[in-house]
């Protein structure tokens, strides 16, 4: 198979596996969803959903929130971990959307970057899930499965991106790295990952990653 046709089966696999596609973590405008992804960095969404009720129903928009204490919010937010600089985050860019922004999260990548505790990442997953812009945010599922499909030499993220926007047409990439997100979960996870249940990766991924798959099964 070329690179071209691999490309073309991945985007058709995914999108027979998921049509429609469940957005991970559970938010009611681009603010809510802006505190929930930062809260998701090296946490589940599955504690960030527990979570963020908790927190939202005492300030789901800025106002409310820099009314809190920095203290307050990490009590709240403390089991997604990295409570202290996620809590002066959250304070943080409330502070910062009232102040520059009249409480209204802006739309652009830059700007979002600028805010306390928003990397990259976080602010392309804004950008694409709340005001639907192009962005390919990638997430560690989106990195692992690239490199075993093949399509970046898996060196880091920033490489990573840059190869799954120059092969995907940009305006199936905010289905896209969502469906490679939950096949990441479902079919081809880091752990406990079984290649027979993995179509993608079984039918044009990276040799050496399958040959490393089978040697390793032998040896278990």
């Amino acid at each position: 198979m070329t690179k071209a046709e691999k490309v073309d089966f991945t985007m058709k696999t995914l999108k027979e596996i998921y049509p429609t596609i469940p957005v991970p973590l559970d938010h009611k405008d681009p603010y809510t969803l802006l505190i929930a992804v930062l809260l998701s960095a090296q946490s589940t969404d599955v504690r960030v959903n527990q979570i963020t009720p908790l927190l939202f129903e005492r300030a789901d928009n800025p106002y409310d929130m820099v009314k809190l204490s920095v203290e307050e919010i990490r009590e709240i937010i403390k089991p997604v971990g990295l409570s202290p600089m996620k809590s002066k985050g959250i304070h943080g860019l409330s502070k910062i959307l009232i102040e520059k922004y009249e409480g209204i999260v802006p739309q652009e990548i830059e700007l979002l970057e600028e805010f306390p505790a928003v990397g990259h990442k976080t602010a392309s997953v804004v950008v694409s899930q709340a005001f639907g812009i192009p962005a390919f945010p990638v997430d560690t599922h989106i990195h692992r499965l690239m490199y075993r499909w093949g399509f970046t030499n898996g060196k880091n993220v920033v490489q990573t991106e840059k190869d799954a926007k120059r092969l995907f047409p940009k305006e199936i990439w905010n289905d896209l790295h969502l469906q490679i997100i939950w096949y990441g979960r479902e079919y081809s996870p880091a752990r406990g990952w079984n290649l027979e249940n993995d179509i993608i990766t079984k039918t044009i991924g990276r040799k050496s990653v399958i040959d490393e798959y089978y040697k390793a099964k032998k040896t278990r």
